[in-house]
């Protein structure tokens, strides 16, 4: 008899192979070490929630910021915190220590110093505020139109810049604030601002240029975008990292020069309420009376510090090259 030849069946479960693995892998979504599927794309994030994302890890922003929080509150309420008037005083109290209800004394006048110190945050805080959006605002217009433009523009600008920068801005604010009748917010603020200018313009110019050579512009341009749409669509978002951090710090460097120009007699004059005219009017007692400048002149430089403190968390959280 013939021998027959018994075929044994194939098995019912086919093998898996590392071109099917890789397959389901990719159908399924990537797999993290772990083995747990993550979502197919992650978004990317922009400039700015990326920016949020490092200050957020930053305890130097919440320092600076609560600081800076709780003298804007002051500065729009005092009364909050200060229930006396900073312009009542008593001669009979002249130069007298911390007493019960007064913790930081009085003045050479008579005049409660905690509420004066108190009061004070809201001229400082004013024209520093004002200045800054002022100086931003000119200054991100004009470089931005000539960074954009370039031409007789860009090289007219430029030459008006050089003109400012070689001002002293000390000396043009004794200069200036001489002839000018009244010492209030508005005329330091309007000085500030005329003198200020120049710096946000030229890197406002500087970031403009940068951000016109890139790709998604020239593609927007080709496309047929106007000029408006490029401008206020792509380039501006892209060109005010720089501006915002700059304007950041020099609002500290704004507060210290109003108090410069105070205390030489020629920033804000009384019945106004500030740092600057306090510390003029303690120096000259600074060793009977020391505590008439120690609060005012305390208050000041935590202020400064405060505000440079977060123009520095802005600016590493803004500049990719520092992180």
């Amino acid at each position: 008899m013939p021998e027959t030849t018994e075929t044994t069946p194939a098995a019912t479960t086919p093998a898996t192979t590392a071109a099917d693995t890789a397959a389901t892998a990719t159908a399924a979504g990537p797999v993290t070490p772990a083995g747990t599927a993550t979502p197919e794309r992650e978004k990317a994030r922009s400039l700015w929630s990326d920016a949020w994302h490092d200050l957020s890890r930053k305890p130097m922003f919440y320092v600076s910021g609560l600081l800076i929080l709780f003298l804007v509150v002051i500065a729009i309420w005092p009364g909050a915190i200060a229930s006396g008037n900073p312009l009542a005083c008593d001669l009979s109290k002249s130069q007298m220590g911390p007493t019960s209800g007064h913790p930081f004394g009085f003045d050479t006048q008579g005049c409660d110093v905690y509420t004066r110190t108190v009061y004070g945050a809201r001229a400082s805080v004013s024209v520093g505020i004002f200045s800054t959006v002022g100086v931003a605002v000119l200054g991100s217009l004009l470089g931005g139109l000539a960074g954009f433009f370039g031409g007789w523009w860009d090289a007219v600008l430029s030459r008006i810049s050089d003109i400012f920068f070689g001002i002293p801005i000390l000396l043009g604010g004794v200069v200036f604030l001489s002839v000018v009748k009244g010492g209030t917010v508005t005329t330091v603020s309007a000085f500030m601002i005329l003198l200020g200018w120049p710096q946000i313009a030229r890197i406002a110019r500087g970031a403009v240029i940068t951000a016109k050579q890139q790709d998604y512009v020239q593609a927007a341009k080709a496309l047929g975008a106007s000029n408006t749409r490029m401008l206020l669509r792509h380039i501006a978002p892209n060109a005010l990292a720089p501006i915002i951090v700059v304007a950041t710090i020099a609002l500290g460097t704004y507060i210290s020069l109003e108090a410069t120009l105070s205390f030489l007699g020629v920033g804000l004059k009384p019945p106004a309420v500030s740092w600057g005219i306090d510390i003029s009017q303690a120096s000259d007692q600074i060793r009977n009376a020391p505590h008439m400048l120690l609060w005012p002149a305390g208050a000041l430089s935590i202020t400064v510090l405060a505000f440079i403190m977060l123009g520095d968390a802005v600016r590493d959280a803004l500049d990719p090259k520092l992180r």
